[in-house]
């Protein structure tokens, strides 16, 4: 494994700009906000070529399950559970038939277990009983299934089904607000705002390249404004540490040459897979 502070693979390593955009008196326009954030996203683009869900999955219905189980923990932790778990389950019918303690062990490592065994059994059998097995590709849909909110739904329909949606996780509102796309805190409320800045089409992506931001960079409590590559677009540049060397020891998995978070993956992720449950990292 690489030493932290190894120079990562995309612009975080780069020089970059010593601040921010200059501060105005004068309140930024909806149109320049717009035309900001646009940019942020082609940078961002550049950035993370790569960007995709940080969930191990085959099919509909290990996403589906996977993105209950990530509630409360990292992707890290489920990626490291869920074989075990599909193996031993790999259907819907299998899952609404199991014995729940036998469940709640394999799960027990993503935490909360037991109300997420009520879950992940509970949508199970709604899928068997009115969706023939089948994760079913409507929102209106998905959001009916236990333990499945409208962030569960748009990541299963953007990365399992091809349908545009807005992931709206605690990076993604921590990182729009210290962007100054939105002033609200209420998920459903950036989803509608963010949703007007940015076509349709670039929606499930917009999603990956800034929670892959945000998981990598802009972090919740130092933020690495000194090693982050769109510090000058950023009107919160200085929150975070801005010594270059200083920031470039902040950056996470391949940004830091440290494993990422899936154990398995897309064959153009540029760093490090992680290790299964009880390996080595």
């Amino acid at each position: 494994m690489a030493a932290a502070g190894t120079p990562a693979r995309a612009k975080a390593a780069d020089p970059v700009k010593p601040a921010g955009p200059a501060r105005s008196a004068k309140p930024e326009s909806r149109l320049a906000m717009v035309r900001r954030a646009r940019r942020i996203n082609r940078e961002l683009a550049e950035v993370y070529p790569y960007a995709h869900p940080e969930l191990d999955f085959r099919n509909p219905f290990e996403l589906l399950v996977a993105t209950v189980l990530s509630a409360q923990t990292n992707d890290l932790r489920v990626n490291q559970t869920t074989p075990a778990l599909f193996a031993r389950y790999p259907t819907p019918e299998d899952l609404a038939a199991a014995v729940p303690e036998e469940v709640e062990e394999l799960i027990r490592p993503t935490g909360f277990f037991r109300a997420k065994t009520k879950s992940i059994m509970g949508l199970a059998a709604a899928l068997r009983d009115d969706f023939g097995g089948e994760v079913p590709g409507r929102l209106e849909d998905l959001v009916k299934l236990p333990g499945v909110g409208r962030k569960t739904a748009f990541v299963v329909l953007g990365n399992a089904f091809g349908v545009p949606g807005i992931t709206v996780d605690t990076h993604f509102i921590r990182l729009t607000r210290r962007w100054r796309w939105t002033e609200s805190d209420d998920p459903v409320k950036i989803e509608g705002e963010v949703a007007t800045i940015f076509p349709k089409s670039e929606w499930t992506m917009l999603s990956h390249r800034v929670i892959f931001h945000g998981r990598r960079i802009c972090h919740a409590r130092k933020p690495a404004c000194g090693a982050c590559p769109i510090a000058h677009l950023c009107p919160s540049y200085g929150e975070g540490e801005t010594d270059p060397e200083k920031a470039r020891k902040l950056l996470k998995y391949e940004m830091g040459g440290f494993p990422g978070q899936r154990l398995n993956p897309p064959p153009d992720y540029p760093g490090i897979p992680a290790p299964p449950l009880g390996g080595g990292a």
